[in-house]
């Protein structure tokens, strides 16, 4: 967040959901916001430091689809950054955790209509208001879970 910038009461409320998702081991947070939520560890593509994120998802034949939302900002999150530079993550759903392969889909891509309307209403719509918000293009993350 930039400095000097207050937290919305939204941003707010996904720290708290974020903060009690990581400290119960998963046992609270997969539905608290009242859509399923999954918890993204990315690796730092500067710093090397693992760095965790609640994100909505909704399931697919492949594996998990999340959005490079940011909330509807200029700028892609850090975590979307971070995978695009190493995309072995760790996924994180309910107390099921798994290693995963991360595959961005951007528009354009054969899959990525299909995908929107899929993540789009499974969170109530709210991606078609963060798009409107932003000219970027807002890409998705394909996230397949691979054997230890």
């Amino acid at each position: 967040m930039p400095e000097g910038r207050r937290p919305s009461l939204e941003e707010l409320v996904y720290r708290v959901h974020e903060t009690l998702y990581l400290r119960t081991g998963g046992r609270i947070g997969h539905r608290l916001i009242l859509v399923p939520t999954l918890l993204l560890t990315t690796t730092g593509r500067r710093t090397g430091a693992r760095r965790t994120r609640a994100l909505v998802y909704a399931r697919d034949t492949d594996g998990y689809v999340v959005v490079a939302s940011n909330g509807g900002r200029d700028r892609p999150p850090a975590w979307y950054v971070n995978l695009r530079a190493d995309p072995r993550v760790e996924v994180q759903v309910g107390t099921s955790r798994m290693h995963a392969g991360a595959r961005p889909v951007e528009r354009g891509d054969a899959d990525y209509e299909r995908l929107w309307r899929l993540v789009n209403r499974n969170n109530h719509g709210r991606y078609d208001g963060y798009q409107r918000r932003t000219g970027r293009p807002i890409p998705l993350v394909v996230l397949t879970p691979v054997p230890d």
